[in-house]
């Protein structure tokens, strides 16, 4: 037996056993009448070429394991390899987000789950639900400190051990052979590995997604659908609904690892419902789509839910600090271009960057991986690849931070996308691939079995086939195979050329990310890791971080996020941060005195005027050689909150009154609670104010407050003075006169007329009486425009209740 004339793919039966020594669908009359030489005597035994090929149905499957970990571990090893050059044997990571989820995995370990900061309560910021779980395992066997990130290799190395494995098994309609192409092909853009590599949850989230994808492709398979996807016998309705709905929970577990991971559970659902459609009807269809899928969308509400119960946001932290759709001062046009130009650069910075040194060579990506949709064999498969790819970069360029860290919330399409481009130079190179499947109606175009080669068909043809007519039709027949021999070799020139191309262009961007994650892990270890044993050393209460992961992970400490993802009970310090500085101070003063940061470790240039108000420096940690860090230097502040003064009342409130209602304007706690609207988009922008406290006391005051353009209006819901008549006071800091027109429920109130000054000043108007116990508010300035910080309602006080004067 020769390679040539046996195809362990179509001849080999099952259980791996030696196929027969001619095809069985010979047609009569082309055996051969006379009896071999030799006949009757004993057969020699079989070469070990034909001991390879009956086995190989039972040695492939571990083989390839064996391949693929060797190449995962090959990638791993550059990439650490040059951590450790770096770092001189200490792990770090090259991302300060990878702390991130160490900082929640460590407190999900301590019996915290879902918080940043031990006693910050639940938080919303970690975007990936289910890894901070895994990582808490490697924490609780004993990989702690800075081995927590060894742990994550660990991981890493597995899951993307798994995605290959899983995404072999969508190569084999092309052959058996096909799968050998995908580790090296998804392994070989620099920028992804990087990032499979990083500590994040982008390994973890291809693990999970190929284990979705697995239970798919077993309920695709059970249904049985001829000559398509599932061609078989078709498996017992209860077990096609056991499949269905094991598919269902892995999609869950997949979208609690990405939320933009909808867009693969729809996919994934749809292909399995469509297949079952073909083979069932209709009705089955539905059934499979809902078991597939509603588990999924079961896990979103619930998270939505928990959001709401738990911080008062429906959306997750991360989706309110980092989507452009969540910006109050942006216009809907605005928006638009904004999520127009993240969805161009996203396609570019992969295609004319991280894919190639020069142009148009990273374009080999996605032109390969358009291949599979021309051929029946792998069209369904191909469709659904590229649904995820495209729906999944059309998702994330909603988010502003898509641009930074290395591009990596692009990469599990990039991971999509190679998966494809292996299908496309598998197909290339495939001798029969075109012919198998893509016959009329999608069936194969030759009878199983059939002699496939050329040398088969001539040892096929029958012997009274000679003479002029036999001639012509040998002639034929020879010719056809010599062209389509010759085809087959072009289309193998065309993808060894490709592939050459493609790696010499590529070969460049992986030294470069290589370097770039050693470079990378140490900065994040000399300046954030460090920084944080200097927090531990000082034995701070609670530090103020602009970057919530590595300094809270290295001083265990608690923390407040400035930001907002890390979280403070329900506090809305993400919103707030969209919102402005002073909205996020505004918050800071409602936190109990005893409770907020008395350190911050910040970049200062990130944050204006905060650390010279708030702040007196204690020590810098600085990085040199930087690639990743946000700034040169990450500086150390004492913290001194004392302007912060919550529930104050105004400083020209007269000894018989009192306070009815209080509006602390960016306030975002207090705006909510009155129904608060500022006029936007373009308008109501917060600032703040640290000036001499008005009642002389000598200390500084702060208030921020919320920028209202001329003619524009802002409006509240206030409770009425109870005890007749009383006044609406108001303060701002105001370099310019203003004129402020009031109105009650389009009832004319008057106008507060404001003085310009250099401290804070404040107006009122007197309230008439008959106003309904609780009433609109509206503010509009007419002539210039004014900063509204407070609002105040009061009321004359009962008898000796009476407040005591508190201010001129």
């Amino acid at each position: 037996m020769s390679p040539s004339s046996a195809d362990p793919e179509s001849s080999a039966p099952p259980g791996g056993a030696a196929p027969p020594s001619r095809p069985s669908s010979d047609p009569p009359g082309g055996a051969e009448t006379a009896a071999p030489q030799g006949a009757g005597r004993l057969a020699a035994p079989p070469g070990w070429l034909d001991r390879l090929v009956a086995a190989w149905p039972r040695v492939d499957p571990a083989l390839f394991a064996v391949y693929a970990g060797a190449c995962v571990l090959y990638a791993a090893v550059a990439f650490y390899g040059a951590m450790h050059q770096q770092t001189g044997g200490v792990w770090s990571a090259p991302l300060d987000d990878v702390f991130i989820h160490f900082d929640y995995a460590r407190a999900t370990a301590r019996g915290y789950p879902f918080e940043w900061s031990e006693g910050n309560g639940f938080s919303s910021g970690n975007t990936s639900l289910s890894y901070p779980f895994v990582l808490a395992l490697g924490y609780l066997i004993g990989f702690r400190g800075l081995l927590l990130m060894q742990w994550a290799a660990i991981v890493a190395c597995a899951s993307t051990l798994g995605f290959l494995l899983v995404g072999a098994r969508l190569l084999e309609p092309i052959g058996r052979w096909a799968k050998y192409l995908l580790p090296p092909v998804a392994l070989c853009i620099g920028a992804l590995d990087w990032s499979l590599f990083s500590g994040m949850e982008n390994a973890f989230h291809l693990g999970v997604w190929a284990l979705a994808t697995l239970a798919t492709l077993s309920v695709v398979r059970a249904a049985g659908a001829p000559g398509g996807e599932g061609d078989g016998a078709a498996a017992p309705p209860r077990r096609l609904a056991r499949l269905g709905w094991l598919a269902g929970l892995a999609g869950a577990l997949l979208y609690a690892t990405r939320p933009e991971s909808v867009v693969c559970v729809a996919a994934l659902s749809v292909y399995a419902a469509v297949v079952v459609g073909r083979a069932h009807g209709a009705r089955a269809a539905i059934a499979t789509l809902l078991r597939t899928s509603v588990p999924g969308a079961i896990a979103c509400v619930a998270q939505a839910v928990a959001n709401r119960v738990f911080t008062g946001e429906w959306s997750a932290s991360g989706a309110i600090a980092k989507l452009a759709l969540n910006n109050p001062y942006m216009t809907s046009e605005e928006k638009w271009d904004t999520y127009e130009f993240l969805v161009t650069y996203v396609i570019a910075r992969n295609t004319n960057h991280h894919f190639s040194d020069a142009l148009p060579w990273g374009w080999l990506v996605p032109a390969l991986a358009l291949v599979p949709l021309a051929s029946r064999r792998t069209r369904g498969i191909a469709v659904v690849l590229w649904a995820q790819v495209v729906g999944w970069l059309a998702l994330v360029a909603l988010n502003g931070q898509v641009r930074w860290q290395n591009e990596r919330y692009t990469m599990p399409a990039v991971a999509w996308l190679l998966v494809l481009a292996a299908m496309g130079l598998a197909l290339l190179v495939a001798r029969a691939a075109w012919a198998a499947r893509d016959g009329a109606g999608g069936r194969p175009a030759r009878p199983e079995g059939a002699p496939a080669g050329l040398s088969a068909r001539l040892a096929a043809a029958p012997t009274h086939a000679l003479g002029t007519r036999g001639d012509l039709a040998l002639g034929g027949l020879v010719a056809g195979g010599l062209a389509a021999h010759g085809l087959w070799v072009a289309r193998v020139a065309l993808a060894l050329a490709l592939a050459a191309v493609f790696w010499v262009h590529q070969l460049p961007r992986m030294r470069d990310q290589i370097w770039f994650f050693g470079r990378a892990s140490r900065n994040i270890r000399d300046q954030h890791l460090v920084a944080g044993k200097v927090l531990a050393q000082l034995d701070v209460r609670r530090v103020l971080v602009g970057d919530a992961g590595a300094l809270l992970y290295a001083s265990d400490r608690p923390g407040l996020d400035l930001i907002g993802l890390g979280g403070y009970h329900d506090l809305p310090f993400a919103r707030a941060g969209v919102h402005g500085l002073g909205a996020s101070l505004e918050l800071v003063e409602r936190i109990p005195p005893m409770d907020r940061p008395d350190t911050m470790a910040i970049y200062p240039g990130w944050w204006g005027e905060l650390p010279a108000i708030f702040g007196q420096q204690i020590v810098s940690v600085p990085v040199v050689g930087n690639v990743i860090c946000g700034g040169a230097e990450k500086v150390i502040y004492r913290a001194d909150w004392s302007p912060l003064a919550h529930g104050e009342a105004p400083a020209s409130m007269r000894a018989d009154e009192q306070v009815v209602d209080e509006l602390d304007v960016a306030d975002l706690v207090s705006e909510r609670e009155h129904g608060y609207s500022f006029p936007r988009p373009q308008a109501g922008f917060v600032t703040f104010s640290v000036l001499p406290d008005p009642r002389g006391s000598g200390r500084d005051r702060f208030d921020a407050g919320r920028v209202i353009p001329g003619g524009r209006s802002e409006t509240a819901r206030l409770r009425a003075p109870r005890r007749g008549p009383g006044r609406l006071v108001v303060r701002t800091a105001a370099t310019r006169p203003a004129a402020i027109r009031a109105t009650a429920d389009g009832r004319e109130l008057g106008t507060l007329a404001i003085r310009a000054s250099d401290g804070w000043t404040e107006a009122s108007i007197d309230l008439p009486e008959g106003l309904p116990e609780t009433f609109t508010l509206t503010l509009t300035p007419v002539e210039g425009e004014w900063i509204d910080h407070h609002v105040w309602v009061l009321e004359r006080a009962a008898g000796p209740e009476a407040r005591p004067l508190a201010g001129p």
